[in-house]
């Protein structure tokens, strides 16, 4: 009989430092096809100044990592991308028609399954569509943006989740939001309410960037995209966002301050971000992002330029850089190793899965191994940054035996409900709770450790 293990992903005061209570596998011992090379275990290789709390999650990812890498049994944190922006304003979105409260789909994998995701990704960009970028109700680290627009109130709500999230729901400790899990939406008046959870739940958190091309005057998701950015028209405008004193460059520093404004605040609380900016980079420029399809050196300096700003310029040293390219199929993306920035600026690789399905995987071997086997080489933990499927399905049930990621993220409404290709089912309520209920996979339950 398999001894179910869980893990205490929690914070404890105001350091809110990770317990990782890993216990012990009992299951089925399924030993991975090869060995392969170690990766590092200290996020101070990388950044001599990173915090206790960033050091102690890079150190969870990286075990797993080796404890795969070595042969021996692992498991997977299941994480889940939740779309602010669609939650709170678009009524279309999701698995019914009509406004959701901020963080459903985190709490919908609880309503299903009874457990929380061990991971949440949010989005600090790209906006709704409104001019410049803003915030909702000016706080000590938004200060030095418009605030109480409409539609901006989710970043806000980001700030408050992630914290909440790190430090277990219900949290009133810094008055982000009070401890009925509401607030006022200064732009409405509308009480808005954040997950309200019994007992004390917890789990790492991640930022996504969907940054919308720089000096773009309205900040929305058509403004990420290569097509409608200036380089559309202009093919030495991306060169001049990475050239420094240039106006473009100036423009690309006024939106990496307001995102370096709200990880400050959340690195003055002690939380740790695994922050994946300029995803699927290898893409094409046809159906990309303004960064993708790019000139690979001048990719990897914008990368480069990036981490300097936040890191050294900023002093964030509570970040864990993710670099995930598209699925590299020939259609979604290309091989990405040239868009690589390399170790000194990289702590996980990962991928945006989206170019087969469990029931037509592509590729040879199990669904996501050509993935999880191309990325072997860089050196790092591994883990899906995207993918509209969990990873244990009715289809493949296997998944983490064979490949055993270190992350798996599900994407926003995919969870229960696809309604960008056709609105119809995405997983099972079976297909989650398998995931979920599954020993080989870390939720961000309590009541242990």
């Amino acid at each position: 009989m398999e001894r179910r293990a869980r893990v205490r992903l929690m914070g404890a005061g105001a350091g809110a430092a990770v317990l990782a209570a890993l216990g012990v596998w009992a299951g089925p011992r399924e030993r991975a096809p090869r060995a392969a090379r170690p990766v590092p275990i200290d996020l101070r290789e990388r950044d001599p100044s990173a915090t206790p709390a960033a050091r102690r999650v890079y150190a969870l990812l990286a075990g797993l990592e080796n404890d795969a890498r070595r042969g021996r049994p692992s498991r997977t944190v299941i994480g889940q991308h939740v779309e602010l922006q669609n939650e709170r304003y678009n009524t279309e979105y999701g698995d019914y028609r009509g406004t959701k409260q901020p963080g459903y789909y985190y709490r919908k994998a609880r309503d299903i399954t009874g457990r929380l995701p061990g991971f949440v990704e949010l989005d600090l960009g790209p906006g709704y569509g409104r001019p410049g970028w803003a915030v909702g109700e000016a706080r000590s680290y938004s200060a030095a943006w418009p605030s109480c627009r409409p539609m901006w109130g989710y970043v806000e709500d980001a700030v408050d989740l992630a914290v909440g999230v790190w430090a277990g729901l219900p949290r009133a400790a810094d008055g982000s939001y009070r401890p009925s899990g509401t607030h006022t939406e200064c732009a409405s008046g509308a009480e808005v309410a954040l997950p309200h959870v019994e007992g004390s739940r917890a789990g790492l958190v991640g930022f996504s960037f969907h940054q919308p091309y720089p000096g773009s005057p309205v900040k929305g998701f058509p403004q990420t995209l290569h097509r409608n950015s200036p380089g559309a028209e202009d093919s030495g405008w991306f060169g001049r966002v990475v050239t420094e004193g240039s106006r473009e460059h100036q423009d690309l520093l006024h939106d990496l301050a307001f995102l370096a404004d709200h990880l400050g605040y959340l690195a003055g609380r002690g939380v740790p971000v695994l922050l994946r900016p300029y995803h699927e980079m290898n893409a094409s420029r046809r159906g990309g992002f303004w960064w993708a399809g790019q000139d690979p050196a001048a990719f990897r300096r914008l990368w480069r330029l990036t981490y300097d700003y936040l890191v050294e310029r900023r002093g964030l040293h509570n970040l864990i850089f993710v670099w995930a390219p598209n699925s590299w199929d020939g259609t979604y993306g290309h091989e990405p190793r040239a868009y690589y920035p390399g170790g000194g600026y990289v702590d996980v690789v990962g991928v945006d899965d989206y170019s087969g399905t469990p029931a037509d995987p592509f590729g040879d071997g199990a669904w996501t191994e050509v993935w999880y086997r191309g990325l072997e080489a860089y050196r790092r933990p591994r883990i899906v940054a995207e993918s509209f499927h969990v990873p244990l399905n009715a289809a493949q049930p296997r998944t983490l035996s064979r490949t055993p990621w270190v992350l798996w993220t599900v994407w926003g409404q995919a969870l229960t409900y696809d309604n960008v290709s056709a609105p119809r089912q995405q997983n099972t309520t079976a297909d989650v709770r398998r995931t979920y209920g599954s020993p080989r996979v870390i939720t961000g339950d309590s009541g242990f450790g």
